[in-house]
């Protein structure tokens, strides 16, 4: 009799429907490229549907378009470059957002520059012609850069270009550089013809900037109020990562499912060239994804006070918040 009792009971456990995962839309802060598909990789490969998520991504437009998308409750989960987060919090005082998961931990800001025009070093900048697209986050970056290094922009000409002429003119020769995410330019370069031997990529970060780069974002609200989810969601976003770094192939892939025009082996080479630079850095190699450290970005809250006039000292606390990271064992990417 306990037998056939045991038996429908786990007839009718089977027979229940699953549990309807939890709906998390997802705001990038740009288009479907190599660098996402750590965040495909998550939903293919059921890491986020092991978390009881079931994740949507959504394209964007910039990190001025992903943080009041997350702020105004539209997307409680979003992804963004945490020095635009810095000054938004500072002119929105008390908007629920905040970063919870640093991704680059080195940010792609640089300057892209051609070997055969002169440019190979910090020091040959001085004399030449820069490109720099003004709404461009590497250049909003550089007057840190140039005062790290000691360059005077006054002996630099600058140059106001477009995004889609900003390759194509360093391409013709008629700007010496550009400053630019250092996976974009770079490609873009290659994509137009010329020649990779001859491409020189200046990362600022490995010149005295301390500045971090993007990071996952949280609406405060939500993620008060879902603490578990929030912590799962980052779980899976590092078993993704994982996942491209050990296959970027597959992780180009899986960008193309979703955006057919592109390329895929541009893609997994865009890919491959953000793990190595930004993300699987001696940082989180030793420590795992996701986490800061308290002096650099102090520091690099000081470095911005150099091209941005603070309302209100910036608050570490209101900008990052690593208490939803899960245990460092599950951030760590090999």
């Amino acid at each position: 009799m306990l037998h056939k009792i045991g038996g429908l009971a786990a007839a009718l456990l089977f027979a229940a429907p699953a549990m309807a995962a939890t709906e998390v839309p997802f705001a990038l802060d740009w288009k479907f490229e190599g660098p996402s598909a750590a965040y495909f990789a998550a939903i293919d490969n059921g890491h986020f549907a092991e978390e009881g998520l079931n994740v949507e991504v959504s394209a964007g437009q910039g990190s001025l378009d992903a943080i009041p998308k997350v702020a105004t409750g539209a997307f409680p989960v979003g992804f963004a470059d945490i020095n635009s987060l810095v000054k938004f919090l500072d002119q929105n005082p008390g908007a629920p957002v905040k970063a919870v998961m640093m991704v680059y931990d080195k940010p792609p800001f640089a300057v892209v520059g051609r070997k055969s025009q002169g440019i190979e070093s910090v020091a040959d900048l001085e004399g030449s012609t820069l490109g720099a697209p003004p709404p461009d986050g590497a250049w909003a970056q550089f007057p840190i850069f140039a005062a790290e290094n000691g360059l005077d922009i006054d002996k630099i000409t600058v140059e106001p270009v477009g995004f889609p002429t900003r390759e194509p003119m360093l391409a013709e020769g008629v700007v010496d550089s550009v400053t630019g995410f250092s996976f974009s330019s770079y490609l873009n370069l290659v994509r137009l013809g010329v020649p990779e031997d001859d491409i020189s990529t200046i990362l600022m970060a490995d010149h005295g900037v301390d500045l971090y780069g993007n990071a996952i974002i949280v609406n405060s609200d939500w993620a008060e109020a879902n603490p578990d989810m929030v912590t799962g969601f980052l779980r899976a976003v590092a078993k993704g990562w994982k996942d491209v770094i050990a296959d970027p192939a597959a992780g180009a892939q899986a960008v193309i499912d979703r955006n057919p025009a592109g390329d895929v082996a541009l893609e997994e080479r865009r890919l491959q060239l953000a793990i190595d630079a930004n993300v699987l850095t001696a940082y989180v190699a030793a420590n795992g994804m996701g986490g800061i450290d308290a002096d650099r970005m102090a520091n690099a809250l000081e470095q911005t006070k150099l091209v941005y006039d603070f309302q209100a000292e910036p608050d570490l606390s209101l900008i990052f918040d690593g208490s939803y990271l899960p245990d460092a064992s599950e951030r760590m990417l090999k």
